[in-house]
């Protein structure tokens, strides 16, 4: 509806546009879970998001949840815990899950890092890796070509192989604040109101915001 911001179920927000999609109107798999808004831009489609979470398996029951306001970048991969082999075995080739007398070795605990966690409005550059198990904070950026192997904090800037810490987007203090105004919950009605005041720089204007 005119003023009120385009529909978080309408694929292609964009008129003439089809790399871009709000991605939770191409997911097929319930394990994975997606917030309004949050787009995947992809030269090929957005329906092609799915290719790129690997070692997805169910049986292994892991999820991959994605807030709302993401921005994705195309060749985003999402490596799941399918993906993990043993390594205190004397070799790490999964020879169990292929039956015909293997299922006598040993019976596994395979290794599991549970869910992969992406906050609200967070930005995963070109062809960004994350690794299972991983919390990527509110507001946070991650850069292209980077591996995240670990947690990132909220509205921190990560970067490289593995991808360590460039910088803080705010102070700590003004980072707290916009977690707590969480403006991503907000009504669609409230963010279209307050978008000027969302997409500049005064984080009190955005605590005074009706």
């Amino acid at each position: 509806m005119a003023g009120h911001g385009p529909s978080p179920d309408r694929p292609f927000p964009i008129p003439g546009v089809e790399r871009l999609g709000f991605l939770k109107n191409f997911i097929t798999r319930s394990a994975i879970i997606v917030g309004d808004y949050t787009y995947y831009d992809d030269p090929r489609g957005p329906a092609h998001f799915e290719e790129q979470v690997l070692y997805h398996f169910d049986f292994v029951g892991d999820r991959l949840i994605i807030g709302k306001y993401c921005s994705i970048a195309a060749e985003t991969t999402f490596i799941m815990n399918g993906g993990n082999h043993m390594t205190s075995w004397l070799t790490s080739y999964p020879f169990p899950v292929f039956g015909h007398g293997w299922e006598l070795a040993e019976r596994p605990q395979w290794p599991m890092r549970g869910d992969t966690n992406v906050g609200n409005d967070v930005w995963l550059g070109y062809r960004a890796t994350v690794m299972p198990g991983v919390t990527i904070g509110d507001g946070a950026i991650v850069a292209s070509a980077a591996v995240v192997t670990r947690d990132v904090p909220a509205y921190t800037i990560v970067g490289g192989n593995p991808a360590a810490v460039i910088r803080s987007r705010f102070d700590p203090a003004t980072a707290e604040r916009l977690r707590a105004i969480a403006w991503w919950d907000w009504d669609v009605e409230k963010v279209t109101r307050n978008v000027r005041i969302i997409c500049a720089g005064d984080v009190g204007a955005l605590e005074g915001a009706v």
